[in-house]
C-alpha cells in the first residue's frame, strides 16, 4: 500500500454536543491501477466528533498524497474511512467519493460506521 501524508487531529471545542462537519474535497485524484490513468472524484466527509476534529491543512495534504497511488475507488473510499476513523475516533461518520466519468462511467461509492 502506499505511503499517505498523516491526518493530524486538535481538540474537539464542543465534545458534549453532537454537531455535524460536513468537508468536500473536490480535487481529489488517484490513478487507475489497471491503466496508470488519472481517476478525479469529488470526496464528502460527514461526521459527528468525539474528542478530537480533523486539521484541515492536514487532510488536505493528506488528500494529496493520493495523486501517484494506484487504487480502485472502492479501495480509495474505504481507506479514507479508515484512516479517518484511526485519526479522531469520530462518533459517526459517512465518506462518499463521486468519481468523474472514465469509460462512460460514473461511480459513487459510500462507506460508513457509529
Amino acid at each position: 500500500m502506499g505511503k499517505v501524508s498523516k491526518i493530524q487531529i486538535v481538540k474537539n471545542p464542543k465534545p458534549e454536543r453532537d454537531y455535524n462537519i460536513h468537508l468536500e474535497f473536490p480535487e481529489f485524484t488517484c490513478v487507475c491501477p489497471k491503466t496508470g490513468l488519472p481517476d478525479f472524484a469529488n470526496i464528502i466527509i460527514d461526521y459527528v466528533p468525539d474528542k478530537k476534529i480533523i486539521e484541515l491543512k492536514s487532510l488536505k495534504l493528506y488528500f494529496v498524497s493520493y495523486r501517484n497511488l494506484g487504487m480502485f475507488h472502492e479501495k480509495a473510499v474505504n481507506r479514507i474511512l479508515d484512516d479517518i476513523v484511526s485519526a479522531c475516533k469520530p462518533r459517526s461518520i459517512k465518506v462518499v467519493g463521486e468519481f468523474s466519468v472514465r469509460g462512460g462511467l460514473t461511480t459513487t461509492v459510500e462507506a460508513g460506521c457509529q
